[in-house]
């Protein structure tokens, strides 16, 4: 069984450090320790060992029922239990101990006779020799008891922490979905208004083409994940989608220009994220001008990063701390938001006017080319 495994499941990992442990101890903390002191020991007693061991093991089990029972209650109860189980653990664990010992390594006779030997000395002995015993055996039982605590309230740590962590990615997918999705109706209503008054102007060719360009746009925003990154080349054929649905509005008044180096169309960015920025271009600057206007996108890579701008040549606005004063739409805004959540302060976004007229947004991310399969925002 892989070690990963045995970390993750609980029961697995219990049996692991219980077995194990007790195995550690028996080999090294009494057979080799009681070898080393005494350099001589009985045939018998690597068997003995074994046998102890194996009924401390049988003895500490109790326990971990016990603790899983007190593990609700309040601290000094379980600081009682801790201690009165380790106690009465040790307690029987050494009586059973002496019993073994005294009828397998040494005998009953023999014991009376060092006994004599040590005259008034044997009973100091004694009651030396049982307290060191019992209080090694109470020792070891609370190495265990601490143990087993220590390792629930691990595993309570981790599972604790794991669900902040997937409620934090929950969160965070939750806001990119939300950001996101915004957009879209937006844009929808705009577009129903226009092929409405087509309707009502019974132009029903254009209405037509509008409905199938919409549909056409709906269906890739759709089928695209807002938390999976995408070519900012697959970006410009969303977008060449979205100035379909737009150049029926405006024919010949909406003019588009492309300068994007062939690098730069490898490069992943949240999908749709130019969108609301084209969106706003067109709203605020192209549709408020008489004769239209130009569109102007471009990229490149530089230093490690991806720099993109969406320039317009419209009427322009007032700026005031890299925003403008009293926007009310959401499709800067959302821009802002959804980059900060996905880039942090890897990223940057400036509005500047454009000269002689208009408004140009720079938008800075890290540059990450497709090959390298970051695609989850």
């Amino acid at each position: 069984m892989k070690l990963k495994t045995i970390i993750k499941n609980q029961p697995n990992l219990f049996w692991a450090f219980h077995l194990g442990g007790w195995a550690l101890w028996g080999i090294f903390g009494k057979y080799l320790y009681t070898a080393t002191v005494l350099e001589e020991v009985a045939p018998s007693y690597a068997a003995y060992v074994a046998v102890i061991t194996v009924i401390g093991m049988i003895i500490a089990l109790p326990l971990r029922y016990l603790y899983r029972f007190l593990w609700s209650r309040a601290i000094w109860i379980q600081a009682i239990g801790l201690l009165g189980g380790s106690a009465l653990a040790g307690a029987l664990w050494i009586k059973i101990r002496g019993y073994i010992y005294m009828g397998w390594i040494e005998n009953a006779k023999d014991m009376a006779e060092w006994y004599e030997k040590l005259g008034d000395a044997a009973e100091i002995y004694s009651k030396v020799s049982f307290v060191e015993s019992y209080s090694g055996s109470i020792t070891i039982m609370l190495a265990w008891s601490a143990l087993y605590f220590a390792i629930k309230s691990y595993r309570i740590f981790q599972e604790v922490r794991e669900s902040a962590l997937r409620s934090a990615a929950m969160a965070h997918e939750a806001q990119l979905k939300m950001l996101r999705y915004q957009l879209n109706p937006h844009f929808l209503f705009n577009t129903l208004n226009a092929i409405s008054t087509l309707v009502l102007e019974q132009n029903t060719e254009l209405a037509n083409r509008m409905v199938t360009k919409l549909s056409s746009f709906l269906r890739y925003s759709l089928d695209n994940d807002p938390l999976q990154k995408i070519t900012l080349e697959q970006e410009l054929q969303a977008l060449q989608l979205y100035l379909d649905i737009e150049k029926v509005r405006f024919e010949e008044r909406l003019a588009l220009h492309l300068d994007v180096e062939e690098s730069a169309k490898d490069a992943l960015i949240p999908s749709l994220l130019l969108q609301p920025l084209i969106e706003n271009a067109i709203k605020y600057g192209i549709a408020r001008a008489e004769g239209g206007g130009n569109l102007r996108i471009s990229a490149k890579v530089f230093a490690g990063d991806l720099l993109m701008e969406v320039s317009d040549d419209g009427p322009g606005c007032e700026l005031v701390n890299n925003r403008i004063p009293d926007a009310k739409g959401v499709g800067l805004k959302n821009t802002r938001e959804r980059l900060a959540t996905i880039y942090g302060a890897e990223h940057s976004i400036k509005l500047s006017q454009t000269d002689p007229h208009g408004l140009t947004i720079c938008i800075r991310i890290p540059y990450t080319p497709k090959h390298l399969n970051s695609s989850t925002v």
